[in-house]
């Protein structure tokens, strides 16, 4: 196999990556409906159910691509984290054989904290910021000689997160746009660089972390403002550079979408379908069921549920619940990195 480190994110590479990593994820479901199930418009909707996927999201497939492509040392691989991310990386590196350190800061919910310990990897807590478990974790991979596997800004990592476009290609091949959450832009960043322009790419960003509506009108990435209801996996400092030109080149437009919004969809992602999906994982949708894209009477439109791991899950009213005050803006330099 060709080493991935200067591969091209493109269709053939992602397709390698799929063979690769295939016995190992998770075919995740669509589920199809009707817009009017939610009071929408006529249009025929796809749930791209990533929240299914092993470890509660879509990071499972990057983390995969890293360790399966990459020569890890005899100390394991490092990750840091706000919580997806990491438990991804320790899922995988436990399944493997492989040791694996993760570090993430005190902001990580404990739900998370507690799935990254249950696939026994070695766990540190450490700072109030994830600036702190970030460099942490350097500091760890200049002592130890661990390798480093990035959240987004990584060509495996991008690969890994492109299997979900060439999946939801085979299994709905007729759509005409497709909703994407936007962290880091590990996710969208693969996804669009697989359809690469042959369907509406749209992100969805919630209001507090404009990552990459800032950077796209800057012309690169640049630090933003990071916060909201959604902050432990769609609030990083800046998106990715690797991201960043497949986005300006495949990404259509970038939407924002309040906190409340993006409760009103997991609401009724619960409601309506009985999926569970954390703020970051409802975002995709929080645009549609907000109004703030508006589809075209007929339109087939795909929804990407990228995570099922809220804080705590309320299920006599079906939506997550928040251990943090959501409206609390957690400053750009404290935030977890995408995941």
């Amino acid at each position: 196999m060709t080493p991935m480190s200067i591969t091209p994110i493109n269709r053939d590479s992602i397709t390698t990556a799929h063979q690769l990593i295939r016995p190992h994820v998770r075919r995740t479901p669509i589920l199809e409906t009707d817009g009017a199930d939610f009071g929408l418009d006529p249009i025929k909707l796809v749930f791209k159910l990533e929240s299914l996927q092993h470890s509660g999201s879509f990071k499972a497939r990057g983390a995969f691509t890293n360790l399966l492509s990459r020569t890890i040392p005899a100390v394991g691989v490092v990750a840091a984290s706000g919580g997806n991310h990491g438990a991804a990386v320790a899922f995988a590196a436990l399944k493997l054989g492989r040791p694996a350190r993760i570090f993430v800061p005190t902001v990580a919910s404990p739900e998370k904290i507690e799935r990254i310990r249950s696939y026994g990897a070695d766990l540190v807590v450490t700072g109030d910021r994830y600036a702190d478990a970030l460099a942490a974790s350097e500091t760890w991979i200049a002592e130890s000689g661990a390798l480093r596997i990035h959240a987004y800004d990584q060509i495996e990592t991008l690969l890994g997160q492109g299997t979900v476009g060439l999946e939801l290609e085979e299994q709905a091949p007729n759509l005409d746009i497709l909703l994407v959450a936007v962290g880091g832009g590990g996710l969208i960043g693969g996804v669009a660089a697989w359809y690469s322009g042959h369907i509406k790419i749209i992100g969805v960003e919630p209001e507090a972390a404009p990552t990459l509506t800032l950077a796209l009108q800057a012309g690169h990435p640049v630090d933003s403002p990071a916060g909201g209801i959604a902050a432990d996996s769609l609030a990083p400092k800046r998106v990715g550079e690797l991201m960043f030109p497949i986005a300006q080149t495949h990404v259509q437009s970038v939407l924002l979408v309040s906190d409340r919004a993006i409760q009103q969809a997991q609401e009724a992602l619960w409601k309506v379908l009985r999926v569970v999906a954390e703020p970051g994982g409802a975002a995709a949708f929080a645009a549609l069921l907000s109004r703030r894209y508006q589809p075209k009477t007929g339109e087939r439109v795909g929804v990407l549920v990228c995570g099922g791991n809220p804080a705590a899950v309320d299920f006599s009213r079906g939506i997550s619940t928040q251990r943090s005050n959501p409206a609390v803006q957690i400053p750009s330099h404290t935030t977890a990195d995408s995941i």
